[in-house]
């Protein structure tokens, strides 16, 4: 079977005359057309096979593997063996003949079985055929395997020496991955911690250099590798702000000219550049004359800064710490800005690199919503046909949902787990913890100084506790809680003062006694009225009694305030009364109160006749 396709793929002309012809033959699918999972198994078992051996003999014979087998008289067609076996299994995986993953698969072996100087023919190979790889039909079948062999490319190559190789892999990952592919997206932003710079502890022998300024401005590396280890430590925090005033502090004292900048052409160092700077303590003096290295750390301090500013990374900050990160900000700006040549220029795409950043940060931080937004389908509306608008029975849309969601759900209303407004109590509870200060809450964290929390507060105190409502003047919104959430000690903090309610009590006293004297004064007493007859007495104080009733009665309809009767004022002040009768002989009150009853005294009229 492999013979059959080793003869195939030698033929002239493209796959699609041959390759379907030659899986049928050598197959026999029972689908004239697309093979069955057992099928596709076998087929692609042979072709690893096939692949391995054309591996090996391209090997023995000495030849690069992607050109073994070209004839030497194809000038034009710079094409072997392997590359057009590729080319047969990848039209069969984009016309869904085979498994679409066939021609994924493929490669990865190709890849593993190849050195790094035919990787890079083979890669190229994948570069040429990226718009095929990339089909959705081809691409949900093969994406991961894709990856572990890019990935797998990456490891073998040296990140030093082969800079550009990797760039090309990277950028081809790039494209050939959508952009809210969660595979590609660093989503817990995790630092490469194993990116780690060596340099010399010790100080060397027969070298000035100022070997404290050398091991201190490599330290910060350290920090510029991991930036998330000085989220919540404020140790590290004091040692890394020392150590970067210190190489602040050196770029201030030795500024670069613009002849120094000009010198340093930053367009012939792309051609040459390197990731890694040279920790060589002899080499100290030198690069700190480097504009390019200044700009280097520069940019590090930015994109620490950068981090730690971000929302979620310190929560924990004071900001005395914030006021620091941007004065060391504002500083390095500055730096960056007075740096040759062109420093303006520079510090200004930075700032707009790292504000696109944070839009990055947010998508990520929201969970890599798609970007892609399906084409919206435009509905053919037939001529002469007037669209209707729908007829809500509420209204609209929304209302009549709501409605009938009502009736599916007779109990919504009456749900023990429904948001329902708290009581007074239960809402400042809160509040009166705060307050006591055995639980030993700080101030910045306490409720009042929650704006929002206060207003609703008031709001319900308003409408269920006005006496509560009404202590917010005078004690402020402490004042409002209820009396009895608070602990004893605070409680008496906020309760009347006594002498307000002594106050209180005797205005209410004398004025009580105020109407009683007026009705002692309006009744007569029966001592005035001695040597007249007792019969003209009773009369006058029934006179007397139904004038001070019409007189009660007119407050009464005027709006005034009514007088009581003697029997309210027995209720409200009985002392006073009590003083009252104490005043009065026994006989006139018993013939005032036979008088008010309409009785008359059978023997005060015979005193009287006699």
């Amino acid at each position: 079977m492999m013979e059959a396709f080793r003869k195939a793929i030698l033929q002239a002309g493209p796959p699609e005359t041959f390759a379907l012809k030659t899986v049928q033959e050598v197959i026999k699918p029972q689908k004239q057309t697309k093979l069955a999972q057992d099928e596709n198994q076998l087929l692609e078992n042979m072709l690893r096979t096939l692949l391995q051996e054309l591996v090996s003999s391209a090997v023995q014979s000495g030849e690069e593997i992607m050109l073994y087998g070209k004839s030497i008289d194809d000038v034009d067609e710079m094409q072997g063996v392997i590359p057009r076996l590729l080319d047969v299994v990848l039209y069969l995986c984009e016309k869904e003949h085979v498994e679409g993953g066939m021609i994924f698969q493929l490669l990865e072996d190709l890849t593993e079985m190849s050195t790094m100087r035919n990787c890079k023919d083979i890669f190229r190979y994948i570069e040429s055929k990226q718009d095929i790889l990339g089909k959705q039909e081809l691409f949900a079948r093969g994406k991961l395997v894709m990856l572990r062999t890019c990935n797998q490319l990456l490891r073998r190559l040296s990140k030093a020496n082969d800079v550009v190789f990797c760039g090309r892999i990277l950028m081809f990952l790039a494209h050939f991955f959508p952009l809210s592919e969660r595979s590609a997206v660093n989503i817990k932003g995790v630092f490469n911690t194993s990116n780690e710079t060596k340099y010399e502890k010790d100080p060397p022998e027969g070298i000035s250099v100022d070997f404290n300024f050398y091991r201190t401005f490599w330290s910060l590396q350290e920090y510029f590798c991991n930036p998330a280890s000085l989220s919540n430590a404020p140790l590290k925090w004091q040692k890394f702000t020392a150590s970067l005033m210190v190489v602040l502090n050196t770029f201030d004292a030795q500024p670069l000219s613009e002849e120094e900048g000009a010198e340093n052409n930053l367009e012939e160092e792309a051609t040459t550049f390197n990731i890694k700077y040279l920790t060589s303590s002899k080499l100290m003096g030198l690069e700190l004359k480097d504009p390019s290295f200044r700009r280097h750390i520069l940019l590090q301090c930015l994109i620490l800064f950068d981090y730690l500013k971000a929302p979620g990374k310190n929560d924990k900050d004071s900001s005395e710490s914030k006021e620091e990160i941007n004065s060391c900000e504002d500083r390095v700006k500055k730096l960056l800005e007075v740096t040759p040549p062109k420093g303006k220029d520079f510090l200004h795409s930075i700032e707009h690199i790292l504000d696109r950043e944070k839009n990055w940060v947010w998508w990520k931080r929201d969970g890599c919503q798609p970007f892609e937004k399906q084409p919206i389908e435009k509905k053919t509306v037939h001529d002469g046909t007037k669209k209707r608008r729908p007829r809500w029975r509420l209204g609209n849309k929304e209302l009549s949902q709501l409605w009938k969601w009502a009736d599916q759900n007779p109990n919504a209303l009456t749900d023990s787990q429904r948001v329902r407004t708290p009581t007074i109590s239960d809402y400042w509870k809160p509040l009166a913890e705060d307050m006591d200060d055995s639980a030993g809450i700080e101030a910045e964290y306490h409720h009042k100084n929650n704006r929002v929390y206060c207003w609703k507060g008031l709001r319900f105190s308003a409408r269920q506790d006005l006496e509560g409502f009404s202590k917010f003047t005078e004690h402020g919104i402490e004042g409002v809680v209820p009396l009895e959430l608070l602990p004893p000690e605070v409680r008496s903090k906020f309760q009347g003062k006594p002498s307000d309610r002594s106050k209180r009590a005797k205005k209410e006293e004398m004025r009580s006694t105020s109407h009683q004297v007026e009705e002692s004064q309006i009744a007569t007493p029966a001592s005035e009225i001695e040597g007249e007859g007792i019969r003209a007495d009773a009369e006058a104080s029934v006179a007397v009694m139904d004038t001070d009733v019409s007189a009660a009665t007119g407050n009464n309809s005027q709006g005034g305030t009514p007088t009581p009767e003697p029997d309210e004022h027995q209720k409200q002040s009985p002392d006073t009364d009590v003083g009252q009768e104490a005043g009065q002989l026994e006989a006139d009150a018993e013939v005032e109160t036979g008088m008010l009853d309409g009785e008359t005294d059978p023997e005060a009229e015979s005193d009287n006749v006699g």
